[in-house]
């Protein structure tokens, strides 16, 4: 008796816990605030749009996951290829603020409808999702209205360019109950994921250090570099990023310094701006280190590479070329030509990856594998690295977090730096506790209902 009591206390907390996280109990948000969490069973998209089914491992394709496209630049024309490239996906609607574009990429890739305005894109009644690759400082705007609209979103890195304005947009969509999908592409890279597997299968070991490089061709131009959010923020996010991937774990802090060397023309700039060259050590649970370093330009290609050290062994990748030949002389032996000189083709197949692995999550109802969180967290690494370089210190993540206060899951402000707290201000340290939780996760908390109520039954029996 006293062990199915006992038994009875740990469920019942397992329930409260369950409710709370279901309910939204979020930390960080201002007392008394009323959450309204919207599962996908309750969402009027969920219910009325087309039944979606693909199967991408037989190509089994019922019906078609019909998609719209914002933005028509470099970034968005890689990702408008590779949907046309994945199974089960059609492009209905292109939208870029320049409409010549707009229509060209409509004329080359067969797509029905184009405009310059997002919002018909964001409304058009036949879009199931909206893939948002316009300039970062419209991404936030446009994941709420997607939300509003009951679209389920895929959203180039950064959500938003900063802190509040990111939470705000997630919780947006975790709110609405739709989907929400950040292109890290790196992730769904061939040689990434298997130093990732490798992990996973403890091929070799225990993790003990995570080292990644990061090297362009050649610098951008100043005026990129200007405005851009500094080296942190727009390049090594994606090497911070892969750390936390490859680890497993969310991480604890980092150190950070910078650098010019390339390009003296930005020396002047502000922040991390002015830096063409750093370096980041983070720190992760159970002592593994990682380390990253970042170059504007290298001398000889397109450098990207990974190396994890374990306690049997290690796993590392090389660079990836156009073509394996390779040329033996008397003063020169190795490949006939250098590694990819630029970032579309040495990631074309993970743009593609990374297309049909949401769409997969679409049609199957299966969470998606790079979530708002996974966004959040890779941006709070990069403002972390911003401020180590400039403080010439390690700064903690929950320094990050704890700036954040939401008065609503969407409505929130950073209070950084501010003598005069919020009343009723409780900040928090870990990133999930800023977000509602997302339809994938309330999907699988609502599925464990069931079966713990009716293990409670039993016992009363």
């Amino acid at each position: 008796m006293i062990a199915a009591v006992r038994n009875l206390v740990v469920v019942v907390g397992f329930l409260a816990a369950l409710t709370a996280t279901t309910m939204g109990g979020v930390s960080a948000f201002a007392p008394h605030t009323r959450l309204n969490v919207r599962t996908s069973s309750s969402s009027s998209s969920a219910s009325s749009s087309t039944i979606l089914s693909m199967n991408v491992e037989n190509v089994d394709i019922q019906d078609v996951v019909k998609v719209g496209v914002i933005g028509m630049g470099r970034i968005g024309l890689v990702h408008l290829e590779a949907i046309t490239k994945a199974p089960g996906v059609t492009p209905v609607i292109v939208s870029n603020p320049t409409i010549s574009k707009a229509e060209k990429a409509a004329k080359q890739y067969n797509i029905p409808r184009f405009t310059d305005d997002a919002m018909e894109v964001i409304t058009d009644p036949e879009v199931d999702a909206v893939w948002i690759c316009s300039p970062s400082q419209y991404h936030a705007e446009q994941i709420k209205a997607c939300a509003k609209n009951k679209k389920h979103v895929f959203c180039e890195k950064p959500i938003a360019t900063d802190l509040s304005e990111t939470v705000e947009a997630i919780n947006a969509c975790n709110e609405a109950g739709v989907k929400l999908m950040i292109g890290l592409q790196r992730r769904f890279d061939s040689n990434f994921r298997r130093v990732k597997e490798a992990v996973q299968k403890k091929e070799v070991g225990q993790p003990i250090m995570i080292k990644l490089c990061s090297r362009d061709p050649a610098p951008p131009p100043a005026s990129y570099v200007k405005g851009g959010g500094g080296i942190f923020a727009d390049m090594a996010v994606h090497d911070l990023d892969m750390t936390r991937f490859l680890a497993g774990l969310d991480p604890i802090d980092i150190l950070a310094i910078g650098s010019c060397h390339i390009d003296k023309t930005i020396e002047q700039f502000d922040g991390s701006e002015r830096y063409d060259t750093a370096c980041c050590l983070v720190r992760y649970p159970g002592g593994i280190q990682a380390m990253v370093d970042v170059c504007r330009q290298s001398s000889f290609g397109y450098d990207q590479r990974a190396e994890v050290l374990g306690t049997e062994g290690m796993i590392q990748t090389d660079n990836v070329y156009p073509n394996t030949a390779k040329i033996y002389k008397s003063h020169y032996t190795g490949n006939a030509d250098m590694p990819y000189d630029f970032f579309l083709s040495r990631y074309n197949e993970a743009y593609v990856t990374e297309t049909i692995a949401f769409c997969e999550s679409l049609v199957n109802d299966t969470p998606v594998p790079c979530t708002g969180e996974d966004g959040l967290v890779a941006l709070i690494m990069a403002i972390a690295a911003d401020k180590s370089a400039a403080e010439n210190r390690w700064v903690t993540f929950r320094e990050i977090v704890e700036q954040v206060y939401c008065i609503s899951p969407t409505e929130c402000q950073l209070v950084a730096g501010s003598e005069l707290f919020p009343v009723g201000f409780r900040p928090t340290s870990k990133p999930s506790d800023l977000l509602l939780p997302d339809v994938d996760k309330l999907k699988a908390a609502n599925a464990k209902l069931p079966k713990i109520q009716g293990l409670v039954q039993g016992w009363f029996k």
